[in-house]
């Protein structure tokens, strides 16, 4: 979706302040996706990014389910399988609350799930 698309732009702007070095957006194992995976301190990050322009449905990060985090561990060892050099791994979620083009508020939850 375009509100997607956009929150994960800013959640990418936003890793890159931090010093973040973004290696994939969008990248793919089968079926499943991980939003961003980046690198910090030589830490791989695999990012699940959640936007919203209204909080009807509860916050962001809430969207987050078991499944969810099954599919990002599946497509993250895939990932690890192809690019052994890392020894450390985290999975983080970036919670984005938008009303219109204005970002209300970025939560970026480290170890959000193992």
């Amino acid at each position: 979706s375009e509100t997607g698309i956009k929150g994960e732009q800013i959640a990418e702007n936003f890793l890159l302040k931090k010093g973040y070095i973004i290696l994939h957006r969008n990248w793919r194992f089968e079926k499943k996706e991980i939003d961003i995976i980046a690198e910090t301190a030589g830490l791989l990050v695999f990012i699940e990014v959640k936007t919203r322009n209204r909080l009807d449905f509860g916050f962001p990060e809430e969207a987050v389910d078991y499944r969810k985090e099954e599919h990002m561990k599946i497509a993250a060892e895939a990932f690890m399988d192809a690019n052994d050099n890392y020894k450390q791994v985290r999975f983080d979620v970036i919670s984005i609350l938008k009303q219109g083009d204005v970002v209300k508020e970025i939560l970026h939850i480290p170890d959000a799930f193992y």
